[in-house]
């Protein structure tokens, strides 16, 4: 991916079916690249983004999976290179909320958040980097949480929190066939996910921490994404907070 571009790129976009992933899919698709479009459990959402990118004269394809089962995220990337030949650039945007304070946390809450926050994040990477091709891109999404101190969102920051760890360690892993390894940690976004977790008083102290009194917008967050997987090559080993100054480290 040397010519910094997607076009004729092959692009994986984990969760890509709807909110942040669905736009990504879309406007990697845009710009040229062929997308397969991740779900869970999204179905008819997943097959609505690949009409949406075929019916504009794109190429995508739909894959279900549990990525935190390990088999299920190796077929994810070998349904792209059976499908389109290759991977250029992967990326996760999976992810699991919950707000709960810690004593009132069970066992299997804290399962379950770090085995969709952490463990499929570190096999999603260990099998973007065994089946990318030289130059390619590797992003995952993390939170501004990481940078906050804060509290109910502890196996929710807390289980987002190794992708620190896990992005430098492969950005010097990869680094040898030019992979570059980041991590996008956005502010609180106004998606179906995060309301959920908040009252209307704290929706409205997220808002009063940034920039114009909003929520980030997935819009402000997919040209970060594509940033690093084109012009942004330099960049590697990185944690990227775009979040309107709503936390600082």
């Amino acid at each position: 991916m040397a010519e910094h571009t997607l076009q004729d790129k092959v692009a994986v976009v984990a969760g890509g079916a709807k909110n942040l992933g669905g736009l990504i899919s879309t406007t990697f698709a845009e710009s040229g690249a062929k997308v397969v479009v991740h779900h869970h459990s999204s179905g008819d959402a997943a097959e609505q983004t690949v009409k949406e990118i075929e019916d504009a004269g794109g190429q995508a394809v739909a894959v279900q999976g549990d990525l935190t089962r390990v088999a299920d995220v190796r077929r994810l990337f070998d349904t792209a290179v059976d499908t389109f030949g290759g991977v250029d650039v992967a990326v996760n945007t999976t992810g699991m909320v919950l707000r709960k304070p810690i004593l009132e946390t069970s066992e299997e809450e804290y399962d379950r958040m770090f085995g969709v926050n952490a463990k499929a994040a570190y096999f999603f990477l260990q099998e973007a980097g065994r089946r990318i091709n030289d130059h390619g891109r590797i992003i995952s999404l993390g939170t501004s949480l990481l940078a906050a101190f804060t509290d109910g969102y502890s196996t929710y920051a807390g289980g987002k929190a190794p992708l620190e760890h896990f992005t430098r360690a492969a950005a010097k892993e990869f680094a040898d066939r030019h992979i570059s390894v980041n991590l996008v940690a956005p502010g609180p976004m106004d998606t179906p996910f995060f309301y959920p977790q908040e009252t209307p008083e704290r929706v409205e102290f997220h808002k009063s921490q940034a920039l114009g009194n909003q929520l980030t917008q997935i819009e402000d967050i997919v040209p970060v994404v594509r940033f690093l997987a084109t012009e942004g090559w330099w960049f590697t080993g990185q944690t990227l907070f775009p979040n309107g100054g709503y936390t600082t480290r």
